[in-house]
This record gives C-alpha cells, sequence and structure tokens, in this order.
C-alpha cells in the first residue's frame, strides 16, 4: 500500500524539479522553433501574396502596353495603306495621262501619214489617169 511519509514529498520534490529541467532544456526551446517556423510560413505567405499581386499589376500594364502597340501598329498599317492607295492612285493617273497623250501623238502622226498617204495616191492616181486616158484616147492630153 501507499504509505505518507517523507519519501512521497521527496517524489513531489523529484517531479517538481523535473517539470523545471523539462521546461527550460525541451519546452521552452522547442515552443520557440515552433514559433520561430510559424512567423517565417506567415512571412513566407505574405511574401508569395505581395509578389503575386506585384505579378497581377506586371501583367496588367503588359497587357495595356500590348493593347496600345496594337492600336499604334493597327494606326501605322492603315496610315501606309492609305499612302499606297495615294501612291497607286498617282502612279495610275500618271500612266493613264502618258499613255493617253501618247496615243493622241500617234493618232496625230497617223493621220498626218494618212493625209501623206492621200496626196500620194491623188498624184499618182491623176499620173495613172492621164496615162490611161491617152492609152485609151491614143494622144496626149493636154
Amino acid at each position: 500500500m501507499i504509505s505518507v511519509d517523507w519519501t512521497l514529498g521527496l517524489q513531489f520534490v523529484n517531479f517538481i524539479i523535473l517539470l523545471i529541467i523539462l521546461n527550460k532544456m525541451l519546452y521552452k526551446p522547442l515552443s520557440n522553433i515552433i514559433a520561430e517556423r510559424k512567423q517565417a510560413i506567415d512571412g513566407s505567405h505574405e511574401h508569395a501574396k505581395s509578389l503575386e499581386a506585384d505579378i497581377e499589376d506586371k501583367m496588367q500594364r503588359y497587357q495595356e502596353q500590348l493593347g496600345e502597340a496594337k492600336k499604334a501598329a493597327n494606326e501605322e498599317r492603315n496610315k501606309l495603306k492609305k499612302t499606297a492607295t495615294e501612291e497607286e492612285t498617282k502612279i495610275l493617273s500618271d500612266a493613264q495621262g502618258k499613255a493617253t497623250a501618247r496615243l493622241q501623238a500617234i493618232k496625230a502622226q497617223v493621220g498626218e501619214e494618212a493625209a501623206s498617204a492621200s496626196k500620194t495616191l491623188k498624184s499618182d492616181a491623176e499620173s495613172l489617169a492621164g496615162q490611161i486616158a491617152t492609152k485609151v484616147l491614143g494622144r496626149e492630153l493636154a
């Protein structure tokens, strides 16, 4: 049976000393390590949230810059198309003007050659008519 004597007090003192030693050597360092780890994890979570917000902000700015670049590219492309169309119109107009002038020159040249050929033919026709008349009549025409 359990008897209450001085050994019970000694065991109680021994238990208290053991608790004090375990508290100083085991529980406090262990709880400090756990607290440090919790603080490090919380700090890492905050850092991750900060990085995520920073990435989101940079993506937003990137999307805005990309949109502006696309808009500028479209404006530049439209400007170049307009310039090319104007240049094409000018070139076609110049070519049409040159073709018209060339056609007029050719028509004038053909007209001159036709007039010249007509004169030549008339003089040849008169000469031939005279020769035919001379042969038919048998005498020279005056």
